[in-house]
């Protein structure tokens, strides 16, 4: 393990504590620490992404209901980083008007937080970059607001397909201008690139 690795092993074994929920782009909490946020489809695996990250088995919320998530959830990494759970967009269960509401919420703080450092922009490895991804990168293109694409749930993908995912995924980053080169290829539930991701995000700070 890497000078670095392990420093941000220990960043992410430290206290992380939930801290603000909001509900709308009006209660967003003041901007105290650079934020890093998660955003993805509904079910992409972001809260078991967040806990995998932080060592902890229930920091945030894991759901098999898709859209569970249904605030800006933050959570105060050793006083560090802020850690921000963005709720899901897609095949949520719920009405076209409260959909629209939580996207425009999404969206608006992806805009306004001036400490917003990186987005990490979910993707179920199973699935690949779907139309509805590309609309939430074309956004983030707009807004100026780096972001990586991070394959999620790479258990569930045969070891000889993994490179072909990284591959189809690293192809659409390059054509926005505001997504990072770099793919990561995470497992929250087997600890693939747990370790590699903390690294990129501690970097952060």
């Amino acid at each position: 393990m890497s000078d670095a690795q392990e420093a941000a092993r220990k960043l992410f074994a430290g206290s992380c504590d939930f801290v603000w929920g909001a509900t709308s782009a009006e209660n967003l909490p003041p901007e105290k620490l650079n934020e890093v946020a998660f955003v993805g489809r509904s079910n992409a695996g972001k809260s078991s992404l967040i806990n995998a990250l932080t060592g902890r088995k229930s920091l945030a919320r894991v759901s098999q209901t898709p859209g569970a998530t249904r605030q800006i959830n933050f959570f105060n990494l050793a006083d560090r980083l802020m850690l921000v759970d963005l709720p899901g967009y897609g095949f949520a269960k719920r009405s076209k008007t409260e959909a629209l509401q939580w996207q425009e919420m999404v969206f608006s703080y992806l805009s306004r937080r001036a400490r917003l450092r990186r987005v990490a922009l979910l993707v179920d490895a199973r699935r690949g970059v779907m139309d509805s991804d590309r609309e939430v990168m074309a956004l983030l293109d707009q807004a100026a607001v780096s972001y990586g694409l991070v394959l999620t749930k790479a258990d569930e993908v045969r070891p000889g397909e993994r490179a072909s995912a990284l591959d189809k995924a690293a192809a659409e980053a390059v054509r926005h201008t505001a997504a990072l080169a770099e793919v990561q290829l995470t497992s929250a539930l087997a600890g693939d690139g747990i370790a590699d991701l903390r690294t990129h995000l501690a970097a952060l700070i």
